[in-house]
């Protein structure tokens, strides 16, 4: 009896406790439940915090699922020496990421809400994650294995626009060769004729 009161009772966890409680109990429920069942509420219950401070810290549910979801992102950028495999790397990172439950939820995230948690969270996050692929692009500009009028937005957008279709519109799956597939087929159009078959 005494064990039942203490789970359904708020612990008085504060500062980076409470925070590291609350994250990983979002990611928990987004893995189990989705982006729907990932409430304040739900979020709360499951990290044993009271919900006014869920909404004190992060004020909405969609800041709190950003906030998740973004703070062990990856950023290692990889550089092989070949545009191609670093690429591939680079792109199979991101589709073993958007295959999870965390990282459609992301996607969906941003797709689905308008407002400041677009303009100042996730389009800048987005946008990092596209120039890292930028300046991936622009070294093989550099070292001859991509034509110079190369435009690096561009040809990131173009690999990177299949992987977001798949999630948000076909629900096609994001198979472990395709990312290699994608790299292939949209480097084809901007080699240089020397690397050109």
């Amino acid at each position: 009896m005494a064990n039942e009161r203490e789970a359904s009772q708020p612990l008085r966890r504060r500062g980076e406790r409470m925070r590291e409680a609350v994250l990983a109990a979002t990611l928990g429920l987004l893995a189990s439940e989705g982006l729907e069942g990932t409430t304040v509420n739900a979020v709360a219950r499951a990290a044993g915090v009271h919900e006014t401070s869920l909404y004190r810290r992060w004020k909405t549910r969609e800041n709190l699922i950003f906030d998740a979801l973004t703070v062990h992102a990856d950023e290692t950028l990889p550089d092989t020496g070949d545009v191609r495999q670093d690429l591939a790397l680079l792109f199979g990172a991101l589709s073993r990421f958007l295959a999870t439950p965390q990282g459609a939820a992301l996607l969906r995230l941003g797709a689905a809400h308008e407002g400041d948690l677009v303009e100042q969270g996730l389009r800048p996050y987005w946008n990092s994650r596209l120039e890292r692929g930028e300046s991936t692009v622009r070294r093989g500009i550099g070292r001859g294995e991509l034509a110079a009028e190369t435009d690096p937005r561009l040809l990131v957008e173009a690999i990177a626009s299949l992987f977001f279709a798949r999630v948000l519109l076909t629900g096609e799956p994001l198979g472990e060769d395709l990312a290699g597939r994608m790299v292939d087929l949209v480097l084809d159009g901007a080699r240089p004729r020397s690397y050109r078959k």
